[in-house]
């Protein structure tokens, strides 16, 4: 009987934690799996310039490559109304879609500046760090304005 009982409340377990999940195909799923992407990769660089990771030219470029991709592929992500998941998204992507698109293309800029950057050797984090920081600022700028804290 004590078998049969932990059984079920094990299934029970499963069954509601699957529940809470997002669908990694959804739109949503999808820019999220990418944003996790996005904020390790960058992670690592300002890691590498700030000095909590040791600092490596040639893992530093093929970072900035990795984030020069990964910057152009979220918005595809964002359907055109808004999903009823739960998202991080304010309401004024959809509402104010110029100004997020534009915001979009200010980062997708940022991050081909990095990569410019870090093809110039040999290596100074007085070269590197300015482009770094105008990613992260312009991934500021857009979470202030557009994503729900």
């Amino acid at each position: 009987m004590t078998l049969k009982r932990i059984s079920v409340v094990l299934l029970a377990c499963l069954t509601l934690s699957a529940c809470g999940g997002v669908d990694p195909n959804s739109p949503l799923g999808q820019r999220k799996t990418i944003f996790k992407q996005m904020l390790k990769t960058g992670e690592d660089l300002g890691g590498m310039l700030r000095g909590r990771i040791p600092f490596d030219g040639s893992k530093f470029a093929d970072g900035a490559l990795k984030l020069d991709a990964l910057s152009r592929e979220p918005w595809k992500h964002f359907p055109q109304v808004r999903e009823e998941d739960h998202t991080s998204a304010k309401d004024d992507v959809w509402q104010k879609q110029a100004q997020f698109q534009e915001m979009a293309r200010t980062l997708e800029a940022a991050t081909g500046e990095l990569v410019v950057a870090s093809q110039v050797q040999p290596y100074k984090a007085s070269n590197l760090a300015p482009a770094v920081q105008k990613v992260e600022d312009a991934c500021s700028a857009c979470h202030k304005q557009f994503r729900d804290h």
